[in-house]
């Protein structure tokens, strides 16, 4: 199956990220949000990442023309799901949401589009089976920038067809990322690794074995890490990480991914990360 249009829902981070590289592709981007000024302003945000691009030749001004006249705002998401061959979920980490997101989306795209979620660790089984497609439902774990970062993990749901995932898998390619096949656990593959290791780094900081910086040192110099995981936690969102960890928890009913009291108590305080200005570190907004 070919793909031509495109709709993300979530103009965020992710969704953003997910438009841009879509766009850069040459798809028509049908970007989506539950206000106009949340999409305008990731549109500028893009606009700015695709000028500093130009500015260190990595693209051209055509290119950059190009991209952005591929990226279409669209505040009415049934309207641009009817016209889009596949459409990807890009809200909030909670599975009432992107549940009744997928019905609405059910009914409103075409019988052959595809859906996705980029979920970093709800069920693709249980949001499928919120539509009367579940083999056209799927997971694409995009990561974080996604401009930059190579990786995406596909997910299948025990329904999800074959002719599904190979369509995904060469879209995945086409835009120059590298799909892995992940089986529906909770969290997948690489946030039950990830998060699993930023939740016992909390608990070392909980339990007063090291500082943060400390901690976060230990693992960049003999880790070889790129950042510590309290500083990635932050980069990440701390209501995310605990999102995360609390699907593992209750998916696996293991305590060695029961969530670190720490991390519960600084979401707890809104104290969620970079985002905020504040998280285990604290930043100039």
């Amino acid at each position: 199956m070919a793909i031509g249009n495109i709709m993300v829902i979530g103009a965020g981070q992710m969704g953003g990220g997910i438009a841009q590289v879509m766009a850069q592709a040459g798809h028509k981007v049908y970007l989506n949000d539950i206000k106009q000024e949340f999409i305008d302003n990731r549109i500028q945000f893009i606009e700015k990442l695709l000028t500093k691009n130009v500015a260190k030749g990595r693209m051209t001004e055509e290119e950059k023309a190009k991209t952005l006249e591929n990226i279409v705002p669209e505040l009415d998401m049934k309207k641009g799901a009817a016209d889009s061959d596949l459409v990807i979920e890009a809200a909030i980490e909670d599975l009432k949401i992107k549940g009744g997101i997928f019905k609405d989306l059910d009914e409103a795209a075409k019988e052959g589009t595809i859906l996705a979620s980029n979920t970093s660790s709800l069920p693709i089984t249980k949001i499928a089976a919120m539509t009367k497609r579940p083999d056209k439902v799927i997971g694409m774990h995009f990561m974080n920038p996604v401009p930059v970062m190579k990786l995406v993990e596909i997910i299948r749901g025990i329904s999800t067809s074959q002719e599904t995932f190979d369509t995904i898998k060469g879209l995945t390619e086409e835009i120059g990322k590298l799909p892995v096949e992940i089986k529906d656990f909770p969290a997948f593959a690489l946030n039950r690794i990830l998060i699993t290791m930023i939740n016992e780094a909390f608990y070392t900081l909980y339990e007063g074995v090291g500082s943060a910086e400390d901690i976060d040192t230990v693992m960049k110099y003999g880790a070889n890490h790129p950042m510590g995981p309290l500083e990635l936690a932050d980069f990440i969102g701390l209501d995310t990480v605990l999102a995360i960890m609390t699907v593992m928890y209750e998916g696996f009913g293991d305590s060695k991914y029961r969530p670190c009291p720490l991390l519960k108590q600084y979401v707890q305080a809104g104290w969620v990360g970079k985002k905020c200005g504040r998280g285990v570190y604290t930043y100039d907004k």
